[in-house]
């Protein structure tokens, strides 16, 4: 379970990348709702604890348990949609014994660790037609139950799974295969997406699309996403500051809702300007590269598979985001890696990483 580490085997470096990102959304929240401030630095202290004591803990004993942390997945995920609360017209949250949290962002590090296990476990038969359909089934099930409350977390789930099993070692003859079939069949959906009378998608979900696509056309659906590129843009090269009080400020005029949640990069934009941006982009990115590099050195692949994985939810989810706000892509809800407000996202998060510190800390070369 606990092993004997070398000291110098241990990854500061990302801890300080983590560290740093995190404190900087835990003042640009303060300055965007005052109120939530506190509860992001528990989510902090949490976090670090949970890093601090898996980052110590064998990742080889903590993948035995990988179908009892799936069937776990499996059942919160199912107990949202049969009593899940709502917030802001989503329902993703459960709540247990006074605690409220949403399982989504658990999920995607419980898929992180199962696969981890499943591949290294079927990996010389992971390109055999009875392993890609076990596959497939394994995966449909908790992407299945996370689409009904979240389509934003099944997209950045499914691009990990996607990842987990390249790294796995897919043949590419499967991958041209699927590939020329999936590529007609997704620009054949979106075609049917654009008709009016289409049930494939809810309808605020065609909306958010319309309002992204035509914003001139449908201002009512694309203010937020206009109000959060014109944030971005007034802060310039520094910003005009945390927790100021500029009449011009987009922020300050309550022109983005929830703007310490998915939409806190908008803040990040005006309030640090492209200085302060540009920081946040290269600590998230120095965060998946560092992950990736204690994965090339992992003594096995299911090590090099949780590290890619890891890798592959932060940079996924953070190029979503914001594009998002930067109106790249449709509006969707989905936070920023270690700087939205969540404490679910944030502690979840931190529990990844102290799995990949451990990684690193049984080398190949042991």
């Amino acid at each position: 379970m606990f092993k004997m580490y070398s000291i110098k085997d241990y990854r500061f470096r990302l801890c300080l990348y983590v560290i740093s990102v995190t404190v900087i959304g835990i003042l640009v929240i303060g300055s965007a709702r005052e109120a939530v401030q506190d509860k992001q630095v528990l989510g902090l202290m949490l976090g670090l604890a949970a890093m601090l004591v898996l980052s110590l803990f064998d990742y080889s004993f903590l993948l035995k348990l990988a179908w009892p942390m799936y069937f776990g997945n499996i059942a919160l995920l199912a107990a949202v949609i049969l009593m899940g609360k709502g917030s802001h017209g989503a329902t993703r949250w459960i709540e247990i014994a006074g605690i409220r949290f949403q399982p989504s962002e658990l999920s995607k590090i419980v898929v992180i660790l199962f696969f981890a296990y499943f591949f290294m476990r079927y990996q010389e038969q992971i390109n055999t037609f009875r392993a890609l359909a076990v596959t497939g089934v394994l995966i449909a099930i908790p992407l299945g139950l996370v689409l009904q409350s979240d389509l934003s977390t099944t997209i950045v789930t499914t691009l990990i799974f996607i990842t987990l099993l390249f790294i796995a070692g897919i043949s590419y003859k499967i991958i041209g295969r699927a590939a020329a079939v999936l590529i007609p069949a997704a620009i054949v959906v979106l075609y049917l997406i654009m008709q009016p009378d289409q049930t494939i998608i809810k309808g605020y979900q065609v909306n958010r699309i319309l309002g992204w696509r035509y914003p001139q056309k449908y201002p009512d659906i694309a203010y937020q996403q206009q109000n959060s590129i014109m944030a971005i843009g007034s802060g310039q090269l520094w910003g005009k500051g945390l927790n100021n009080d500029n009449f011009d400020s987009v922020k300050n005029g309550n022109f983005i809702s929830e703007p310490q949640t998915d939409f806190i990069f908008s803040v990040v934009g005006e309030e640090l300007g492209f200085v302060g941006s540009a920081a946040v982009i290269i600590l998230l990115m120095l965060i998946s590269l560092e992950c990736i590099l204690i994965g090339r050195k992992a003594k096995d692949l299911a090590g090099r598979l949780i590290c890619c994985g890891m890798a592959a939810l932060v940079g996924f989810q953070s190029f979503v985001n914001i594009s998002v706000t930067t109106g790249l892509l449709p509006n969707t809800g989905l936070p920023l890696p270690f700087v939205s407000y969540g404490l679910t996202s944030l502690v979840s998060l931190y529990i990844g990483i102290g799995i990949v510190l451990n990684v690193g800390l049984q080398p190949k070369k042991y």
